[in-house]
């Protein structure tokens, strides 16, 4: 009974704030879809295949932590944008016999993202979201760059989530 009694005050309670999913997300009840057009690649440096992984990306983590539907176009919530950043450079000098070099070297990553929610157009914004993740300069950046892409990627979509649908 008392258990019963509990769940029932949670579900009150979190029913009561639009709808709320443990990944953080609070979308209101009367928004159904979403829309993620294709991004663009404006950074001139990046790879080919750069653009398009991202949008794949960016999508199936809104389908995956959100109920809403993915439509082409004109969805109560709107993301586009274009990656704007894309670059190597070296850190952490060390000397070695009279020449300089780097240890490591940092791949940064910004993109460009427009929010639009049709619903609510408070919630609306442009902001640029980066992030960078540095290696060992002894691998050659063709060795890692997927791997990087992937993993600065996942922070820059985490972080999109949660300013458009977190409110963080």
């Amino acid at each position: 009974m008392k258990n019963s009694l509990l769940l029932v005050f949670i579900s009150t309670i979190l029913s009561s704030c639009g709808i709320y999913s443990f990944t953080g997300a609070s979308v209101s009840p009367d928004t159904k879809t979403i829309s993620i057009l294709n991004f663009d690649d404006r950074s001139a440096s990046g790879p080919t295949f750069l653009a398009q992984a991202f949008s794949e990306k960016a999508r199936e983590y809104f389908q995956r932590n959100t109920s809403l539907g993915l439509v082409n176009r004109d969805g109560d919530l709107n993301l586009e944008g274009s990656i704007t950043q894309y670059d190597l450079s070296p850190i952490a000098p060390v000397a070695g016999q009279g020449v300089e070099r780097a240890a490591q070297t940092r791949l940064t990553i910004g993109v460009k993202v427009r929010f639009t929610n049709s619903r609510n157009k408070e919630q609306n914004f442009e902001q640029v979201f980066s992030f960078y993740q540095d290696f060992d300069q002894s691998k050659s950046f063709s060795s890692v760059e997927r791997d990087l892409i992937e993993t600065i990627s996942d922070q820059i979509i985490l972080d999109i989530f949660n300013k458009s649908l977190a409110n963080w």
